[in-house]
């Protein structure tokens, strides 16, 4: 019988930020092009986890994707186009909260494509996702793996909770009562593109905590980077600012100091 291992959540995500750090760090100096693709059922977790991931990172250098319903026009355009405008340029970090695979997952069981648009995809992605490893990318998928009995008691904490509540809509019920059509569509999404070039990462998500760590470190795990050196940095004494004279505070409008 395992040992469950113990740890402290907020130790080990402490380390992992620092990690992080380096490897963005490492990704800016070497111009590395990193993508990495969160998918997974409602409520499995993606998004606290991405928001751990990005939470000591420059915006400027490790950025989150996530679409909504196209426009009208974007559904005239090759599938991928849509997508494609937000790969990263070298030295970036794309995070895409959903992406690509919403044609093999909601658009399939949704009924928003057509069965030839469907088949379509699952020819070219794995083609479309081998040039971009070509193109000299860096891709990596995660699928979040939640049980039904975790994901309804999260779906039933986010209708009770005024601060999730945003969080459920209309289509979450939808998911819910499609679960056997989107665990066949998930199998099927795999059979076809988890390639040997670009694989399927499969995380056991029914603990968030224990996700986030694990997802994060993984990551770290596929990207070899170096610890950067920190040079000093001394701040400039300020200067001489006697001739200086500031307005009247009464000129200003200042926010009241409620707290």
């Amino acid at each position: 019988m395992s040992k469950e291992i113990k740890f402290n959540y907020e130790e080990e995500l402490a380390i992992l930020h620092t990690e992080l750090v380096h490897l963005q760090e490492w990704v800016k100096k070497q111009g590395l092009k990193v993508v990495i693709v969160f998918e997974g059922r409602d409520a499995s977790g993606k998004g606290g986890t991405i928001k751990r991931f990005t939470e000591p990172l420059n915006p400027r250098v490790c950025k989150v994707v996530a679409l909504g319903v196209p426009t009208e026009r974007e559904k005239t355009q090759w599938y991928f186009q849509r997508y494609a405008q937000y790969l990263p340029a070298a030295g970036e970090i794309v995070l895409f909260d959903r992406s690509w695979y919403n044609r093999a997952g909601v658009e399939k069981v949704m009924g928003f494509c057509s069965d030839d648009e469907y088949n379509e995809f699952l020819r070219s992605c794995p083609e479309f996702e081998r040039m971009l490893v070509r193109s000299g990318t860096i891709v990596l998928k995660y699928w979040f793996s939640v049980s039904d009995d975790e994901q309804e008691k999260r779906f039933k904490n986010r209708i009770g909770n005024p601060l999730k509540r945003w969080k459920f809509s209309p289509m979450d019920l939808e998911s819910r009562a499609r679960w056997l059509e989107y665990s066949k569509a998930k199998d099927n999404m795999f059979a076809h593109t988890d390639t040997k070039q670009v694989p399927w990462f499969v995380v056991n998500a029914d603990n968030k905590k224990k996700a986030r760590l694990n997802c994060i470190s993984h990551v770290l795990s596929m990207i070899p980077y170096e610890k950067m050196d920190v040079n000093p940095i001394e701040l400039p004494d300020l200067p001489d600012y006697k001739a200086y004279v500031r307005p009247p505070k009464d000129y200003q409008t200042f926010v009241p100091d409620k707290y």
